[in-house]
């Protein structure tokens, strides 16, 4: 499926949104594991990788949808 100029805009634009947030993820994440913490806040640790992860399957499909299909 081909997107339109518009479409690919802003894909690409919610594609850069998305990479901005999984790196502020990544630092805080990565903050917060090498402090000491209490145990309550190994859930937060917990949810934040989590959304990390679901912001790592967003970019990957908005990703394969901005590249052409090379047919066989």
């Amino acid at each position: 499926m081909m997107l339109s100029e518009e479409e690919t805009g802003n894909a690409r634009a919610t594609l850069n949104e998305l990479h901005v947030e999984h790196r502020d993820l990544n630092l805080i994440i990565d903050h917060l594991v090498s402090t000491p913490l209490p145990e309550q806040d190994q859930l937060l640790i917990h949810r934040l990788k989590k959304r990390k992860l679901l912001l790592k399957d967003k970019i990957y499909q908005l990703e394969r949808s901005l590249v052409p299909d090379i047919p066989a």
